[in-house]
């Protein structure tokens, strides 16, 4: 039986026990349904010969060989992480279309005695859902964008929020990046597929009712690009500003990307990125600084020549309505108070 997803909320309704993808591991690392595990029934190479035989061979050849190699990989996958399943396991399966892939597999898991289904239209259906929720359906609730030169602790205070009743999206944290040159995370970032569809969901969930606030960023959090519709809403929505002095922020840099300052070449590497945007005496500077361990003087100046200026033009471009909030510091033990004061704003502007 094929199961028809008319929603991306129905994935979490349907109770089976495992979602399985059967896709070749290349198309799975790409995207893949949410707690979906990786059991392929043809690898990449392999994927890739029967494509080749289709084409200049024979569809009935392919179609031979691929049988023969799907029951293989089968094989050694009942075998594998398919041994301990009881006879009450229920999976779900899916592959690129609903097609042979899948509809072969699941086959074998039903003689088996499983209770199997597999999606109508395959990941292929899913992703049109994901396209849909992003590109076709006008935001449900009204954005709020937080906002704050870079070392204001936007991303700590939004993570913040929620405790305090107000709903949020992390885009940094969806894109696994702190959307500066400086702001590469262990792990790189998803693909665009992948990040499309932590997004999609997160927005799926939203109260329209509720505001949402997301921080300020850019049209792409690293390589990620936002979606047109989210964007331009970011771009005329209300702003809150978190208002602190460079020094507190220098100070918040520092112990925010203690991970940079640790791999000094690493650092030292992103600072040369910035030769194109500064004077070559300006990122020496900067390089000494490094060099010698003056984090708190180098992320000052850092903000004061390069990333304050910038903010300030972007920003003065925005004619949005915008209330700030000031910040005595930026302590750990600073930012709950903060954090209270950033959602009485937000939830003083639902109206």
């Amino acid at each position: 039986m094929a199961i028809t997803l008319t929603s991306l909320s129905d994935i979490y309704t349907l109770g089976f026990d495992d979602i399985i993808d059967v896709r070749a591991p290349a198309e799975f690392a790409e995207d893949h349904l949410p707690g979906a595990i990786s059991l392929p029934v043809l690898s990449d190479a392999e994927r890739a010969e029967v494509g080749t035989i289709y084409k200049q061979v024979s569809p009935f050849k392919a179609r031979k060989v691929g049988a023969a190699l799907v029951a293989k990989n089968a094989a050694a996958h009942l075998q594998g992480p398919l041994a301990d399943k009881t006879g009450a396991w229920k999976p779900l399966v899916y592959c690129w279309r609903g097609g042979q892939r899948s509809g072969s597999f699941a086959s074998i898991l039903a003689q088996i005695g499983w209770r199997v289904d597999t999606i109508a239209g395959g990941y292929k259906s899913w992703r049109a859902l994901v396209v849909k929720q992003l590109y076709d359906t006008p935001l449900a609730s009204r954005v709020v964008v937080l906002d704050g030169n870079t070392g204001s602790a936007k991303t700590a205070i939004l993570n913040l929020l929620p405790e305090r009743g107000v709903q949020v999206i992390d885009l940094e944290g969806l894109a696994r990046h702190r959307g500066s040159l400086f702001g590469h995370m262990p792990g790189g970032q998803p693909s665009q597929k992948a990040f499309e569809m932590a997004l999609a969901l997160a927005l799926a969930k939203l109260d329209p009712s509720r505001p949402v606030v997301v921080e300020a960023e850019s049209s792409k959090v690293g390589d990620c690009r936002l979606p047109p519709e989210l964007w331009k809403a970011m771009r005329m929505a209300p702003r809150v500003v978190i208002a602190a002095t460079r020094g507190c922020r220098a100070e918040y840099l520092v112990r925010a990307y203690g991970d940079m300052v640790a791999d000094r070449d690493r650092l030292a590497g992103v600072i040369n990125l910035l030769r194109g945007a500064q004077a070559h005496d300006v990122v020496d500077e900067w390089l000494r600084l490094a060099d010698g361990g003056a984090f708190g003087a180098l992320a000052d100046s850092l903000m004061e020549l390069h990333y304050d200026p910038r903010y300030e033009k972007h920003r003065a471009r925005m004619a949005v309505p915008f209330v700030e909030v000031p910040a005595d510091g930026l302590a750990e033990d600073d930012l709950p108070a903060l954090a209270d004061a950033v959602a009485a704003q937000v939830l003083g502007q639902r109206a």
